[in-house]
């Protein structure tokens, strides 16, 4: 029978190997960081999860279980820290049969952990497998954070995050919009939604206003793309907050789920693509984003490297997400041998919100490498 621990308590691990599975009423992500004594990683390579699925001696087996073969720990790693989140929207207060399992190398049960006590929690610091005296040992620690993965591995070392030079001014909800008024027409020659959707090319705008209606209150950006090479490529959407002074207030993408106090949120990460339809969403309230945002910029990443010129199609689309109407499609043609493409961009007008088609190529993994050069199109 496996050893039943309680929150900070531990035990030996018998053998080469531990095998450690998270499950739940809730499907879990689970993932590690190899930290050594001064309680960081020594790189993002330390960090194994579902997008870079092996480190140092550490294997993710998707979603929730990691392997750790001991032998191929580098001796300056002291504990691996093992993690887990919530695959979706919620927290753990919604989680049923949360419960850590440590197996040997021949799936016995060595220990056996249930977290207490956690509620507004989206991730979790479930177990700790450390060394002690030339011996592996694993402690239970069940320490939930607020802030989700992001939040943990940045406490770990992780460069989740730019950092700026001063937090952006705390969100407060806008007031209530005025009674509906009608749009300012266009102005001449301007493309607008009047005669229904618009296919865009590279470098026009499109006015966001449709003559006679109400304006838009809830748009959804979807991207797809689809691998030429027969296999699957993993793409990374991501939106940036722009202020008036091209400052990045913020950035909503698959480590940071939500923006502009939740009026910008994405989907979550989709690891393959080519679906046929949207790969990834990033949900818009236009009524919620903060006045000192004026713009958002979209961009797509290649996180594990492999370039645009592989892939076959890709593509961004807005809809109106009230209705599902499908109003402005860009179709990226002419791929490079690039990891980043600025997609589109939002952005005020005075007569409302606009989409403009980009479609510019860049390097870099993640959306941190997009910052600077999405300035540009601002």
């Amino acid at each position: 029978m496996p050893v039943e621990l309680t929150k900070g308590a531990n035990t030996a691990l018998p053998g080469p190997v531990a095998v450690v599975t998270a499950s739940a009423s809730t499907p879990l992500d689970i993932a590690a960081l190899l930290v050594t004594a001064t309680g960081k990683v020594r790189s993002d390579d330390d960090f194994v999860f579902f997008n870079q699925p092996a480190g140092p001696g550490v294997h993710l087996q998707p979603p929730s279980t990691l392997r750790i073969d001991f032998a191929a720990v580098p001796a300056d790693i002291e504990k691996v820290v093992i993690t887990a989140t919530i695959d979706g929207p919620g927290t753990f207060a919604m989680v049923q049969g949360l419960a850590a399992t440590v197996s040997d190398a021949g799936g016995t049960p060595v220990a056996h952990f249930v977290p207490p006590g956690l509620g507004s929690e989206t991730a979790l610091v479930i177990v700790e497998i450390y060394r002690r005296q030339g011996a592996w040992k694993v402690r239970a620690v069940g320490q939930g954070y607020a802030t989700g993965l992001a939040g943990i591995a940045t406490d770990f070392g992780i460069s989740v995050e730019d950092p700026a030079p001063q937090a952006p001014p705390a969100y407060q909800q806008p007031p209530a919009p005025p009674a509906y008024q009608q749009p300012p027409a266009p102005a001449p020659g301007k493309i607008n939604l009047d005669k229904g959707k618009v296919n865009l090319q590279k470098g026009q705008s499109v006015s966001l206003v449709k003559t006679g209606a109400p304006p838009l209150t809830r748009v959804r950006m979807g991207l797809g793309w689809a691998a030429g090479t027969g296999r699957s490529i993993d793409l990374d959407a991501s939106a940036i907050l722009y202020d008036a002074r091209a400052k990045d207030v913020d950035k909503v993408w698959f480590m940071s789920q939500k923006g502009a106090g939740g009026a910008v949120r994405h989907s979550g990460d989709d690891l393959v693509g080519g679906g046929g339809g949207d790969d990834e969403q990033i949900f818009v309230d236009l009524t919620g984003i903060p006045p000192n945002v004026v713009a958002l910029v979209f961009t797509v990443n290649s996180f594990s490297g492999q370039k645009f010129s592989d892939l076959s199609a890709a593509w961004c689309r807005l809809l109106d997400d009230v209705t599902g109407e499908e109003l402005v499609r860009f179709d990226l043609s002419g791929s490079k041998a690039h990891t980043g493409v600025v997609m589109c961009t939002l952005r005020r007008a005075a007569d409302g919100w606009e989409m403009t088609a980009i479609g510019e190529f860049h390097d870099g993994r993640t959306v941190r490498a997009m910052v600077k050069p999405a300035k540009a199109y601002l």
